[in-house]
Protein backbone atom coordinates (compact mmCIF):
# COMPACT_ATOMS: atom_id res chain seq x y z
CA UNK A 1 0.00 0.00 0.00
CA UNK A 2 1.34 3.77 -0.85
CA UNK A 3 0.76 7.29 -0.59
CA UNK A 4 1.60 10.10 0.61
CA UNK A 5 -0.24 8.98 4.04
CA UNK A 6 -0.90 5.50 4.70
CA UNK A 7 -2.59 3.65 7.70
CA UNK A 8 -1.55 -0.27 7.96
CA UNK A 9 -3.25 -2.30 10.36
CA UNK A 10 -3.94 0.27 12.85
CA UNK A 11 -5.69 -0.83 16.86
CA UNK A 12 -6.43 2.22 18.54
CA UNK A 13 -8.08 1.84 22.35
CA UNK A 14 -9.41 4.44 25.38
CA UNK A 15 -9.13 3.23 28.48
CA UNK A 16 -7.70 -0.04 27.08
CA UNK A 17 -10.85 -1.06 25.14
CA UNK A 18 -10.37 -1.26 21.41
CA UNK A 19 -12.36 1.14 19.38
CA UNK A 20 -10.22 0.94 15.78
CA UNK A 21 -9.27 -2.39 14.54
CA UNK A 22 -7.01 -3.27 12.15
CA UNK A 23 -7.85 -0.28 9.52
CA UNK A 24 -6.14 0.09 6.63
CA UNK A 25 -6.16 2.84 3.79
CA UNK A 26 -4.27 4.79 2.03
CA UNK A 27 -4.47 8.69 0.12
CA UNK A 28 -2.16 9.84 -2.57
CA UNK A 29 -0.99 13.25 -3.42
CA UNK A 30 -3.80 15.49 -3.85
CA UNK A 31 -6.40 13.16 -3.28
CA UNK A 32 -9.94 13.97 -1.13
CA UNK A 33 -10.24 10.32 1.12
CA UNK A 34 -14.06 10.69 2.53
CA UNK A 35 -14.50 8.80 5.90
CA UNK A 36 -18.30 7.96 6.60
CA UNK A 37 -20.11 5.70 9.55
CA UNK A 38 -22.86 6.80 12.46
CA UNK A 39 -21.77 8.60 14.78
CA UNK A 40 -19.71 6.80 17.64
CA UNK A 41 -17.78 4.45 14.91
CA UNK A 42 -14.41 6.29 15.03
CA UNK A 43 -14.07 8.47 12.46
CA UNK A 44 -12.74 11.17 13.88
CA UNK A 45 -10.58 9.18 15.91
CA UNK A 46 -9.04 7.80 13.30
CA UNK A 47 -8.07 11.03 11.97
CA UNK A 48 -6.74 12.68 15.27
CA UNK A 49 -4.76 9.31 15.62
CA UNK A 50 -2.32 10.30 13.15
CA UNK A 51 -1.34 13.75 15.04
CA UNK A 52 -1.44 12.77 18.51
CA UNK A 53 -4.82 14.45 19.08
CA UNK A 54 -6.02 11.23 21.41
CA UNK A 55 -5.75 12.48 24.70
CA UNK A 56 -4.36 10.82 27.85
CA UNK A 57 -6.66 8.32 27.18
CA UNK A 58 -6.02 7.01 23.66
CA UNK A 59 -3.90 5.30 22.61
CA UNK A 60 -2.84 3.58 19.28
CA UNK A 61 -1.69 0.50 20.27
CA UNK A 62 -0.94 -1.25 16.92
CA UNK A 63 -0.03 -0.94 13.63
CA UNK A 64 1.57 2.42 11.79
CA UNK A 65 0.66 5.25 10.13
CA UNK A 66 3.00 6.37 7.37
CA UNK A 67 3.36 9.96 5.98
CA UNK A 68 6.11 10.08 3.12
CA UNK A 69 7.79 7.01 4.61
CA UNK A 70 8.19 8.04 8.39
CA UNK A 71 6.31 6.53 10.66
CA UNK A 72 4.32 9.17 12.76
CA UNK A 73 3.75 7.09 15.73
CA UNK A 74 7.61 6.50 16.59
CA UNK A 75 8.20 10.74 16.30
CA UNK A 76 8.74 12.51 19.66
CA UNK A 77 7.02 15.41 20.47
CA UNK A 78 9.12 17.51 19.11
CA UNK A 79 9.26 16.26 15.56
CA UNK A 80 5.34 15.59 15.43
CA UNK A 81 5.06 19.76 16.61
CA UNK A 82 7.61 20.39 13.73
CA UNK A 83 4.68 18.46 11.16
CA UNK A 84 1.19 19.24 12.66
CA UNK A 85 0.46 22.54 11.12
CA UNK A 86 3.25 23.05 8.90
CA UNK A 87 2.88 19.58 6.83
CA UNK A 88 -0.03 18.49 7.95
CA UNK A 89 -2.83 20.86 9.11
CA UNK A 90 -6.23 19.81 10.78
CA UNK A 91 -9.94 21.85 10.57
CA UNK A 92 -12.02 20.93 13.23
CA UNK A 93 -15.79 20.84 13.43
CA UNK A 94 -16.85 23.68 15.53
CA UNK A 95 -13.82 26.55 14.11
CA UNK A 96 -15.30 28.82 16.97
CA UNK A 97 -14.30 26.32 19.97
CA UNK A 98 -10.33 26.57 18.72
CA UNK A 99 -9.98 30.18 18.42
CA UNK A 100 -9.55 32.08 21.70
CA UNK A 101 -12.09 34.85 22.45
CA UNK A 102 -10.57 37.42 23.63
CA UNK A 103 -7.77 37.29 21.16
CA UNK A 104 -8.23 38.80 17.71
CA UNK A 105 -8.21 36.36 14.83
CA UNK A 106 -4.97 38.12 13.08
CA UNK A 107 -3.04 37.65 16.82
CA UNK A 108 -3.98 33.99 16.64
CA UNK A 109 -3.03 33.36 12.99
CA UNK A 110 0.05 35.30 13.46
CA UNK A 111 1.53 33.32 16.81
CA UNK A 112 0.29 29.82 14.63
CA UNK A 113 2.49 30.95 11.88
CA UNK A 114 5.88 31.91 14.09
CA UNK A 115 5.71 28.53 15.45
CA UNK A 116 6.94 27.48 11.95
CA UNK A 117 8.63 30.31 9.95
CA UNK A 118 10.28 33.84 10.74
CA UNK A 119 7.68 36.08 9.34
CA UNK A 120 7.41 39.99 9.62
CA UNK A 121 3.82 41.87 11.21
CA UNK A 122 3.17 42.97 7.84
CA UNK A 123 4.27 40.40 5.64
CA UNK A 124 2.06 37.98 7.77
CA UNK A 125 -0.88 40.41 7.37
CA UNK A 126 -0.55 40.37 3.34
CA UNK A 127 -0.65 36.83 3.36
CA UNK A 128 -3.15 35.94 6.05
CA UNK A 129 -5.61 38.77 3.92
CA UNK A 130 -4.29 36.82 0.22
CA UNK A 131 -5.91 33.68 1.97
CA UNK A 132 -8.93 34.94 3.56
CA UNK A 133 -9.36 36.46 0.10
CA UNK A 134 -9.33 32.86 -1.35
CA UNK A 135 -12.42 31.95 0.77
CA UNK A 136 -14.62 35.06 -0.26
CA UNK A 137 -14.13 37.32 2.12
CA UNK A 138 -14.36 40.76 0.54
CA UNK A 139 -12.85 42.63 3.66
CA UNK A 140 -9.70 40.37 4.97
CA UNK A 141 -8.01 43.43 7.10
CA UNK A 142 -11.20 43.38 8.86
CA UNK A 143 -11.24 39.92 9.86
CA UNK A 144 -8.01 39.98 11.13
CA UNK A 145 -8.89 42.46 13.40
CA UNK A 146 -11.98 40.87 14.52
CA UNK A 147 -12.78 38.92 17.75
CA UNK A 148 -14.10 35.21 17.34
CA UNK A 149 -17.47 36.20 18.54
CA UNK A 150 -17.61 38.65 16.10
CA UNK A 151 -18.05 36.34 13.15
CA UNK A 152 -21.18 33.88 12.45
CA UNK A 153 -20.47 30.08 12.72
CA UNK A 154 -20.12 30.06 8.74
CA UNK A 155 -17.39 32.89 8.70
CA UNK A 156 -15.62 30.79 11.67
CA UNK A 157 -15.91 27.72 9.87
CA UNK A 158 -14.03 29.32 6.52
CA UNK A 159 -11.78 31.31 8.88
CA UNK A 160 -10.73 27.98 10.45
CA UNK A 161 -10.22 26.39 6.64
CA UNK A 162 -7.80 29.33 5.75
CA UNK A 163 -6.32 29.23 8.84
CA UNK A 164 -5.15 25.79 8.03
CA UNK A 165 -4.43 26.58 4.51
CA UNK A 166 -2.03 29.34 5.48
CA UNK A 167 1.29 27.40 6.13
CA UNK A 168 0.29 25.36 2.59
CA UNK A 169 0.29 21.54 4.68
CA UNK A 170 0.76 18.78 2.09
CA UNK A 171 -2.22 17.06 4.14
CA UNK A 172 -5.56 18.29 5.49
CA UNK A 173 -7.33 16.21 7.71
CA UNK A 174 -10.92 17.68 8.20
CA UNK A 175 -13.07 16.38 10.76
CA UNK A 176 -16.68 17.20 10.39
CA UNK A 177 -16.08 21.37 9.05
CA UNK A 178 -19.53 21.10 7.32
CA UNK A 179 -22.06 19.26 10.21
CA UNK A 180 -23.09 22.23 11.87
CA UNK A 181 -23.46 24.56 8.86
CA UNK A 182 -26.77 25.40 7.00
CA UNK A 183 -26.84 23.95 3.24
CA UNK A 184 -25.74 27.02 1.35
CA UNK A 185 -22.84 27.48 3.83
CA UNK A 186 -21.99 23.83 3.48
CA UNK A 187 -21.46 24.19 -0.08
CA UNK A 188 -19.43 26.54 0.28
CA UNK A 189 -16.99 24.84 2.40
CA UNK A 190 -17.15 22.06 0.22
CA UNK A 191 -16.11 23.98 -2.99
CA UNK A 192 -13.57 25.61 -1.12
CA UNK A 193 -11.93 22.67 -0.15
CA UNK A 194 -12.17 21.15 -3.54
CA UNK A 195 -10.09 24.61 -4.47
CA UNK A 196 -7.46 23.88 -2.27
CA UNK A 197 -6.83 21.02 -3.71
CA UNK A 198 -6.72 21.76 -7.16
CA UNK A 199 -4.68 25.13 -6.02
CA UNK A 200 -2.28 23.38 -3.66
CA UNK A 201 -2.62 19.95 -4.34
CA UNK A 202 -3.13 18.79 -0.60
CA UNK A 203 -4.47 15.26 0.45
CA UNK A 204 -7.76 15.80 2.11
CA UNK A 205 -9.09 13.50 5.10
CA UNK A 206 -12.33 14.17 5.22
CA UNK A 207 -14.98 12.65 8.16
CA UNK A 208 -18.20 13.28 7.74
CA UNK A 209 -21.48 11.40 8.02
CA UNK A 210 -23.53 13.17 5.40
CA UNK A 211 -22.81 11.31 2.07
CA UNK A 212 -23.62 14.05 0.04
CA UNK A 213 -20.67 15.74 1.13
CA UNK A 214 -18.39 12.32 -0.19
CA UNK A 215 -20.36 12.03 -3.15
CA UNK A 216 -19.50 16.07 -4.39
CA UNK A 217 -16.20 16.03 -3.11
CA UNK A 218 -14.21 12.66 -2.50
CA UNK A 219 -12.09 10.38 -4.86
CA UNK A 220 -12.38 7.48 -2.57
CA UNK A 221 -14.49 6.62 0.57
CA UNK A 222 -14.07 4.25 3.81
CA UNK A 223 -17.03 3.33 5.64
CA UNK A 224 -16.60 2.45 9.45
CA UNK A 225 -18.75 1.23 11.55
CA UNK A 226 -17.85 -0.04 15.70
CA UNK A 227 -14.11 0.88 14.33
CA UNK A 228 -13.85 -1.97 11.88
CA UNK A 229 -13.66 -1.46 7.85
CA UNK A 230 -16.71 -1.84 5.75
CA UNK A 231 -16.21 -0.81 2.79
CA UNK A 232 -13.44 1.07 0.77
CA UNK A 233 -12.42 1.82 -2.61
CA UNK A 234 -13.41 4.40 -5.14
CA UNK A 235 -16.48 6.75 -4.10
CA UNK A 236 -18.85 6.28 -7.40
CA UNK A 237 -18.14 2.47 -7.26
CA UNK A 238 -18.83 2.18 -3.69
CA UNK A 239 -21.88 4.51 -3.63
CA UNK A 240 -23.25 3.07 -6.62
CA UNK A 241 -22.22 -0.87 -6.33
CA UNK A 242 -22.20 -0.92 -2.15
CA UNK A 243 -20.73 -4.77 -1.04
CA UNK A 244 -21.36 -4.45 2.56
CA UNK A 245 -25.06 -4.53 4.17
CA UNK A 246 -24.06 -1.74 6.48
CA UNK A 247 -23.36 0.10 3.77
CA UNK A 248 -26.43 -0.35 1.64
CA UNK A 249 -28.45 0.66 4.65
CA UNK A 250 -26.49 3.73 5.58
CA UNK A 251 -27.49 4.58 1.78
CA UNK A 252 -30.86 3.45 1.90
CA UNK A 253 -31.37 6.00 5.10
CA UNK A 254 -30.56 9.12 3.20
CA UNK A 255 -33.55 11.31 2.67
CA UNK A 256 -35.28 11.46 -0.49
CA UNK A 257 -37.73 14.25 -1.95
CA UNK A 258 -40.39 13.37 -3.48
CA UNK A 259 -43.20 15.19 -5.16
Amino acid sequence: MSGIICYENVDICYNGSPVIKKVSFSAEKGEILGIAGESGSGKSTLIKAAIGLLGKNGSVTGGKIWYEEKNLLDLNEKELRKICGSEIGMIFQNAGSSFCPIRTVGDQLLEEMKEHRKIKKAEFEDEAAEMLAKFGFQDPKRILKSYPFELSGGMQQRVGVAAAMLLKPKILLADEPTSALDVSIQKQVVEQMKMIREQYGTTILIVTHNIGVIRAMADSMLVLKDGKMEEYGKTQEVLSHPQSDYTKRLLAAIPVLRR
